[in-house]
């Protein structure tokens, strides 16, 4: 009797834990591990590896039956940068939309390349931005199923690593006013912190966007910071330091999501095994829950 009581609460625990979040947490952690795996080579801009990465995103989308956004889901931009890519070596851009029952649209983002493959040793780069980039996927495949207030592109940026390049292209590459972006929502870095803090930068700038998720339910065991966004504070200001920096500077309302570097951060060890599975899966419930309130909450 004693065994079967062990077996049922054991079960009822893992029903407990998986009802906790909006998406499969395994799912999520063995993506994570596959696209910052060494077959993916750092993902640098470019390469080889960065393409086999752009190919597993796209697979994924279609897989989701996600509509792309430009053709082929791919937004091809040339990149020059003295002493890292040749003149005219390519970035590409993986776009996806989702529609929704208004016209506005809310562009949801993450980059997915990485620092490559340096004197045979790879970066792997899993929590910058493998974390962010799978992140993207699980929030896709939510509002697949969920159809969404908002029309919602999804963004997966290359040649972040380079200056945001990406992003800036997008930025002005398209028609903003046509497409109706009214928001940005980055991420970059969300799968480790080690005092459980996740922090949410924009909100200096962009107040209402505070407001319409301090009332959503709090992850268990994961803190949501607003911070990291104010010019006074130096080099603690993330503004411009991802790819929400190109959207700030058309004037279009940001949050960004992302943890304080850790010692990894862009060196070799930033590796799978390194993550707090745990702490990720919250992290990206955590945004996703965000996400949820913002797009029934903004108000055009």
């Amino acid at each position: 009797m004693r065994k079967l009581y062990v077996v049922v609460l054991l079960i009822f625990s893992a029903l407990v834990a998986s009802a906790q979040y909006s998406f499969d947490p395994k799912k999520l952690t063995q993506e994570l591990k596959e696209l910052s795996s060494s077959v993916m080579d750092g993902r640098r801009t470019g390469t080889e590896g960065n393409r086999k990465a752009r190919v597993y995103i796209i697979d994924h989308l279609k897989q989701l039956g996600i509509e792309r956004f430009v053709p082929g889901y791919e937004q091809p931009f040339s990149v020059s940068q003295a002493g890292s890519l040749s003149e005219g070596t390519g970035g590409v851009n993986v776009l996806g939309v989702i529609p929704g029952k208004k016209e506005q649209t809310i562009v949801i983002s993450a980059h997915y390349d990485h620092l490559g493959n340096r004197d045979g040793r790879v970066y792997y780069g899993a929590d910058d931005n493998a974390s962010g980039a799978v992140a993207l996927l699980a929030i896709a495949e939510y509002f697949k199923k969920n159809a969404p207030e908002h029309r919602i592109i999804i963004a997966f940026f290359d040649a972040e690593e380079m200056g945001l390049r990406g992003s800036r292209y997008f930025v002005n590459a398209t028609d903003l006013e046509k497409e109706k972006i009214v928001l940005n929502i980055n991420m970059d870095m969300v799968a480790r912190g080690d005092k459980n803090e996740l922090y949410a930068c924009g909100a200096y700038y962009y107040p209402h966007l505070k407001s319409a998720i301090e009332s959503v339910p709090k992850t268990e065991g994961i803190s949501l910071v607003f911070g990291h966004d104010n010019p006074a504070s130096g080099d603690n200001d993330w503004t411009n330091q991802s790819d929400q920096g190109s959207f700030h500077a058309k004037k279009i309302p940001f949050l960004y999501f992302g943890v304080e570097d850790h010692p990894d951060y862009h060196r070799i060890t930033d590796t799978f095994d390194k993550v707090n599975q745990d702490f990720y899966a919250k992290s990206v419930e955590t945004i996703l829950r965000a996400v949820k309130a913002l797009d029934k909450s903004l108000d055009h």
